[in-house]
């Protein structure tokens, strides 16, 4: 997935963070990004995202990607396991 978003963010010069973003924006009205920040250039860099436009191929590859992650069982993915936990529990 990361490498995905590396990937798309050389090719567009911008970073992954923007990809992220501008993929979020591409979700709505079901998904509205709100990203925070302590930091002007991470506000700017947020504001960048807006500009960038992404493909419906670029945007199913990366929806791709997302279901082929593994996910904690709070996002209805694999259970997490506690420390001390071994496999077999």
């Amino acid at each position: 997935m990361f490498t995905l978003l590396d990937e798309l963010a050389e090719q567009k010069h911008v970073t992954p963070a923007q990809i992220s973003l501008a993929w979020m924006l591409c979700k709505k009205p079901w998904i509205v990004p709100i990203p925070g920040t302590r930091k002007l250039c991470r506000l700017k860099e947020n504001i960048g995202a807006a500009d960038i436009l992404l493909s419906s191929e670029e945007i199913k590859n990366i929806d791709a990607a997302l279901d082929a992650m593994q996910m904690s069982d709070v996002f209805s993915g694999s259970p997490v396991k506690s420390r001390g936990e071994s496999e077999t529990d």
